[in-house]
């Protein structure tokens, strides 16, 4: 098992770890951009949703989301914890908070605790949209030691976390494309989410109507490397209830188990 096994168990699907270096400001196309929510949009606020993670079929673990205000923003936050065989192959347990403005879906702050295997860190990054700059801040809690980095990013952008309410956010249509940016603080995604078409999903939730977003890397260094396809209910609230993660070395599969509020 590698390291983005966490990633996966907390959901973040697309994104490798922050680089070392900083790097130049992605030239995104046009049409790429994070777009503010419809003024009457209903955030799921206090809705937690619970996954059971599969990897090549056999129980990983669990992942847990949800978003809650945190006072003129919003936050996203999430656990991750594996199970069973992948547990004694490499122990996961993660938790990971976005914060973001609700009034334009612009990430402000990301904080990570990651326990993996041997490993163990904090990481938070800080978007600096107005100035244009990703500052990451990064402590190996096993040896203290620290890392800084910059990046330049283009404005307004999304991250892993956040990103996937930002999808839900928008008009699904079959045949559509939505194109944004996104940052984990090192070099700046441009992701390419296609709105594939209508399918009946079973879970432990239950059985929905749902429509199939898959997306993926369409710049940088993480094209060709991943992809994901998101099951959102075919209603206003446009829940995740299934994603599939399909990587080079292998692929995961969340199953929605139930929903709280």
């Amino acid at each position: 098992m590698k390291a983005e096994v966490l990633t996966f168990l907390v959901l973040l699907a697309t994104v490798a770890r922050p680089q070392q270096t900083p790097t130049a400001t992605v030239q995104a196309a046009p049409n790429a951009r994070v777009v503010p929510p419809p003024p009457n949009y209903a955030y799921p606020l206090g809705r937690t949703y619970t996954y059971a993670v599969e990897w090549h079929l056999v129980p990983a673990g669990t992942a847990t989301v949800k978003m809650e205000a945190a006072g003129a923003e919003h936050r996203v936050v999430a656990f991750g914890a594996s199970s069973g065989v992948v547990n004694l192959l490499y122990p996961v347990n993660d938790r990971f908070e976005a914060k973001f403005d609700p009034r334009t879906f612009c990430s402000t702050e990301i904080f990570k605790h990651s326990e993996e295997g041997f490993h163990k860190r904090e990481t938070r990054i800080r978007f600096e949209n107005v100035a244009r700059k990703s500052i990451l801040d990064e402590k190996n809690l096993k040896t203290g030691e620290t890392k800084h980095v910059e990046n330049d990013v283009p404005g307004c952008v999304t991250d892993v976390m956040t990103g996937f309410y930002y999808l839900a956010s928008l008009p699904l249509q079959p045949g559509a494309e939505h194109r944004f940016l996104l940052s984990d603080g090192g070099k700046t995604a441009l992701v390419a989410a296609t709105v594939e078409g209508r399918e009946v999903i079973k879970s432990p939730a239950g059985t929905f109507s749902t429509i199939r977003v898959a997306a993926e890397a369409a710049s940088g260094s993480l094209v060709g490397k991943g992809k994901i396809w998101v099951w959102f209910t075919d209603d206003a609230n446009h829940t995740p209830v299934q994603m599939r993660a399909k990587l080079t070395w292998g692929s995961l599969l969340f199953h929605l188990i139930k929903i709280e509020h």
